[in-house]
């Protein structure tokens, strides 16, 4: 056996480089600078549903023999496809593959080639992105592996410099909902949704390093998260900070990729800010290609090989060629509805997958993640598309409508009152939540 202690630090490292998303830095700074005063109370609950739940998702795919599709084959297989489907899309071409050519042009390009347009920087984005998908070559993970550490010092140099030299006064911007507006922010980071997809990789890692048994697999893997989860929140928590810093600064329609390059400016100077800009570039860029090849993939394998992969391949980089054009904030406005969606049925599989072992009846799991799924449905329905007033004063009825939360109360009672009726009727095949073995 190796030494366990670097065993778990190397995983650790390992599960911070996976969540440390370029493109998930613009989030923290503009929050910051929405929230002002209340930063400390807005770190927290971005690094909530930013960070903890990500990992949470890490811990869920471990104890559900090692897949999403194990958690979501709960409900239903057909229910377990299409929940696959619809998080390898958001993280793939409709959202995810997009904001990252949409931030390599707003933080690499433009500030160095100001003339080129973004559909010219987007043409040559997913040109490269490509030629890498295509024929996969080792310089690409060889540069990922250079880029993940020099972001970090950069980033690192940049909080740190900040916290002793602010660039300006923390003021109170008298924001509502500072806390629940905070954790629905921590989903624009989309990291919970790919720590499901993507969870298969760090159990692969543990079990190269020579631990079979499952106990030892979720020991590792959580002692390696608390690793990443003071990594990520000292980056995350600390752009944040520095964000509530320019609350009086700068006019009111600087965008998420502006505030991040001039907080970067004022803080290390033009060519701080642009070497910083470029390192996140090719950050995006490997993240890119890692999550094309990945979707392209899985829709080669849905299709039973009747779709090729590299016709999957080109239709993703259609597909997020005309997403990416629209720019970042366009990407982040039209990508909330889809999370509001989302995110409510891949937490409450989460959250079912860490105590399954207390439940033995998988029609509790089913009817409390469709619950969430035609609340959130609902919700998004009458917030994004044809705002009903019934609706509306239904809505209205539940606790925490008014701030994003509205599918807590009625997932919260479904739960209960379903493990009360049937958690000792699992007589029925295929209701038992068995305890799989991990991949």
């Amino acid at each position: 056996m190796t030494n366990k202690k670097n065993d778990f630090a190397v995983i650790g490292f390992a599960l911070f480089a996976m969540f440390f998303g370029a493109g998930n830095l613009i989030f923290p700074p503009s929050l910051g600078r929405t929230v002002g005063s209340d930063y400390f109370l807005s770190s927290i609950g971005f690094v909530i549903t930013g960070v903890g739940l990500p990992l949470m998702g890490i811990l869920a795919c471990v104890k559900s023999g090692g897949s999403f599709e194990n958690m979501a084959g709960k409900v239903s297989k057909p229910f377990a496809i299409i929940a696959t489907t619809a998080l390898i899309l958001a993280i793939g071409p409709m959202l995810a593959i997009p904001r990252t050519a949409a931030t390599t042009f707003e933080l690499s390009i433009q500030p160095i080639f100001p003339s080129v347009t973004p559909l010219v920087a987007t043409l040559i984005y997913f040109f490269i992105n490509l030629c890498f998908v295509l024929k996969p070559t080792s310089i690409i993970d060889n540069i990922g592996k250079f880029l993940t550490p020099i972001l970090l010092i950069m980033l690192s140099l940049i909080v740190i410099k900040g916290i002793f030299i602010p660039i300006g006064p923390i003021i109170d911007t008298n924001y509502s909902n500072v806390f629940s507006n905070s954790l629905l922010e921590g989903y624009q980071t989309m990291d919970a949704m790919a720590s499901v997809i993507f969870a298969s990789i760090i159990i692969t890692s543990v079990k190269a390093k020579g631990y079979k048994k499952d106990s030892e697999i979720i020991s590792v893997t959580t002692k390696a998260s608390i690793i990443a989860v003071i990594g990520l929140s000292f980056i995350y928590g600390g752009l944040l900070y520095l964000g509530s810093q320019t609350a009086a600064m700068y006019g009111t329609s600087i965008t998420k990729t502006g505030l991040i390059m001039a907080i970067s400016k004022s803080i290390l100077g033009k060519f701080g800010a642009v070497a910083l800009g470029v390192s996140v570039g090719l950050a995006c860029l490997t993240t890119s290609i890692g999550l094309t090849a990945t979707g392209a993939e899985f829709f080669t394998k849905l299709s039973k090989g009747k779709v090729s992969y590299k016709l999957n391949v080109f239709i993703i980089t259609l597909v997020s060629i005309l997403i990416a054009i629209n720019g970042v904030d366009s990407i982040v406005a039209y990508a909330a509805p889809i999370l509001q969606v989302l995110y409510p049925v891949v937490i409450i599989l989460i959250l079912t997958s860490l105590i399954q072992s207390l439940i033995r009846n998988n029609k509790i799991i089913a009817y409390t993640v469709y619950v969430a799924l035609f609340i959130s449905l609902l919700d998004t329905i009458n917030s994004s598309v044809i705002n009903s007033k019934v609706i509306h004063e239904f809505l209205s009825l539940i606790p925490l409508y008014n701030i994003g939360f509205v599918w807590i109360v009625p997932c919260l009672i479904t739960f209960i009152l379903s493990y009360v009726i049937l958690n000792n009727n699992s007589n029925n095949k295929g209701n038992r939540t068995d305890h799989q073995k991990i991949a």
